[in-house]
C-alpha cells in the first residue's frame, strides 16, 4: 500500500527517517573512503596524481550510467525493495576488492568502485526523493540536512578507520620503497601494502548483505510520488515531458558542479596535504575536517531552516561562502602552517594536528557545501508530480560531476600545482550561485 507524505503516520514517519538515516550513514562511509584510497592506490599501484583520480571517476561515473536504469528498477520494485537490491550490489563491488588487492590490479579496483557506485546510485535514486516527499516540502532541506549529518559523520570516521589499517607505518613503507634494490623487491613491498585492504572490504561486504536482508523484512511505507503533484501553476500541471521543466534542468547542471566541488574538497585534501610535505599521520585527518565542517553547516541548516531562513536564501549565502573559501585556499601561501587541537574520532584521543592554512580553507569548503544538496533537491523537484522518479534519476546523474571535475583537478595539479588546481572551484560556485539567485524559478511562473 502506498501513501503520500501527508498521509503517513507519525510512527511510520519517525521509523522511516531513522532507516533512511542509516542508509545515509552507509553512503557517507563508503563514499568518503575514496579520500584515503586515492593516496593508497597512488602508492600501491604506482600512479601519478592524474591517474589516481580515476578512483573518483570510476565511483561517480556509475551514478551517471546507472541512474536512469535505477529509476526503471524502482518503478518495478518500489523504494524499499530497490534499496535492498542496491545494498547487495554494493556488497558485490566490495568483494571485487579482494582479487584487485591480491593481484594489485588498478583496473580491478576501479571495477569494484564502479559496481559500488552502481549500488549507491540505486540507493540514492530511492532515498533522496523519499526523504524529500515523506514530510512537508517546506522543511525538506531540514530533513536532508539531518541525513547529511549521518552521511558526513560517517565520512569523518571512515578515512581515519581505513587509514589506520591500510596506511599504518606509511613513513616506514616509503623508506623501504626508497631503499628497494630492484623492481622485484619493490613489488614485494607494494603487494604487502595492497593486501591490507582485503579484510576491511570483506567486513564491509558482510555488513551490506545483512543490511539488505534487514531492510527486506523491515516495515517501510511506500510513498506514492504520482500523487505528489504540486500545483505551481496551470502551465506546470499540463506539461507532458520532463524536458518542459527548465528549473529542473538547471538544477541538474547546478548539482553537477556542486558534486564536483564537494568531491574535490573531500577527496583531494589528503593528497594536497601530502604535496605540501605534511606527514600521513596528520594528512589522514584532513578529510575528516572537511566532513566536520559540513556537519556544522548541516546543523546550522537544521536550526535556521525554515524558521529563520528560507532554504533558497540559505543556498545563496552558502554559495558566496564557497567562492570566498576557494580564494582563500588558492591565494594563502602554502608555507603558513599551524597546529590545531583535534580529537581522533575513532580513538577519542586528543592530538595536535599540523595543518597548512590553505588546507584549512579547503576543509572549510565543507561548510559552504553543506546546504547545497539539501536545498537544490526540493527546489528542483518542485511541481514535478508524476515525473518525480525520472527527475530524481536525472539529479542523481548529475553526480557525474564527482567523476569528471576531480579528474580535471588532477590534470591541473600535474600541469601546474595542487594549489593552483583549486581555481577550478571558483566558476563551479558561480554556476551554483546563479541557480540559487535565479535558476530555481525559471519556468515556474504562468506563461
Amino acid at each position: 500500500m502506498t501513501a503520500t507524505g501527508s498521509e503517513i503516520s507519525r510512527k511510520d514517519y519517525i521509523f522511516s527517517i531513522t532507516i533512511i538515516g542509516l542508509f545515509f550513514f552507509i553512503f557517507g562511509f563508503v563514499t568518503w573512503l575514496n579520500g584515503i584510497l586515492i593516496p593508497f592506490l597512488r602508492t600501491a599501484c604506482e600512479l601519478n596524481d592524474f591517474q589516481a583520480y580515476f578512483v573518483t571517476f570510476a565511483f561517480y561515473i556509475a551514478y551517471f550510467v546507472m541512474a536512469l536504469p535505477s529509476s526503471a528498477v524502482l518503478k518495478k520494485t518500489g523504494f524499499k525493495n530497490g534499496m535492498s537490491v542496491g545494498l547487495w550490489v554494493m556488497a558485490a563491488g566490495a568483494l571485487i576488492f579482494i582479487p584487485a588487492a591480491t593481484t594489485r590490479t588498478f583496473w580491478l579496483f576501479l571495477t569494484g568502485l564502479f559496481v559500488m557506485g552502481t549500488g549507491l546510485a540505486l540507493l540514492q535514486t530511492a532515498s533522496n526523493p523519499y526523504i524529500t516527499i515523506i514530510g512537508p516540502r517546506e522543511s525538506a532541506a531540514k530533513r536532508i540536512s539531518m541525513m547529511g549529518i549521518a552521511n558526513k559523520f560517517a565520512g569523518a570516521i571512515a578515512p581515519i578507520i581505513l587509514a589506520s589499517i591500510i596506511m599504518k607505518d606509511s613513513h616506514i613503507l616509503e623508506e623501504r620503497l626508497a631503499q628497494a634494490a630492484d623492481a622485484a623487491s619493490r613489488a614485494v613491498i607494494l603487494d604487502e601494502m595492497a593486501h591490507r585492504v582485503i579484510m576491511p572490504y570483506i567486513v564491509m561486504t558482510v555488513i551490506l548483505i545483512l543490511l539488505g536482508l534487514l531492510l527486506k523484512f523491515a516495515h517501510l511505507p511506500e510513498v506514492d510520488t504520482d500523487a505528489e503533484d504540486e500545483t505551481v501553476g496551470e502551465s506546470i500541471t499540463k506539461r507532458k515531458s520532463i524536458w518542459q521543466f527548465p528549473h529542473l534542468l538547471l538544477g541538474v547542471v547546478a548539482l553537477f558542479f556542486y558534486v564536483g566541488v564537494e568531491v574535490i574538497a573531500g577527496d583531494t585534501i589528503i593528497r594536497y596535504g601530502q604535496s605540501l610535505n605534511m606527514p600521513m599521520e596528520s594528512a589522514k585527518y584532513y578529510t575528516s575536517l572537511t566532513m566536520l565542517s559540513m556537519i556544522v553547516g548541516y546543523l546550522l541548516g537544521i536550526i535556521l531552516i525554515p524558521r529563520y531562513l528560507k532554504q533558497g536564501n540559505a543556498l545563496k549565502i552558502y554559495t558566496i561562502f564557497g567562492v570566498i573559501f576557494s580564494l582563500g585556499a588558492i591565494l594563502i601561501p602554502a608555507e603558513i602552517v599551524f597546529t590545531l587541537p583535534f580529537i581522533d574520532l575513532v580513538t577519542f584521543k586528543s592530538i595536535d594536528l599540523a595543518i597548512p592554512l590553505t588546507v584549512l580553507f579547503v576543509a572549510l569548503l565543507g561548510l559552504a557545501n553543506a546546504i547545497v544538496w539539501p536545498a537544490i533537491w526540493p527546489l528542483a523537484l518542485n511541481g514535478l508530480g508524476k515525473f518525480t522518479k525520472t527527475a530524481s534519476a536525472m539529479l542523481i546523474m548529475a553526480i557525474a560531476g564527482g567523476a569528471l571535475l576531480p579528474l580535471l583537478y588532477g590534470k591541473l595539479a600535474v600541469n601546474f600545482s595542487t594549489q593552483v588546481a583549486y581555481w577550478l572551484c571558483v566558476p563551479c560556485y558561480l554556476i551554483i550561485m546563479y541557480y540559487a539567485f535565479h535558476g530555481y524559478k525559471v519556468g515556474l511562473k504562468n506563461d
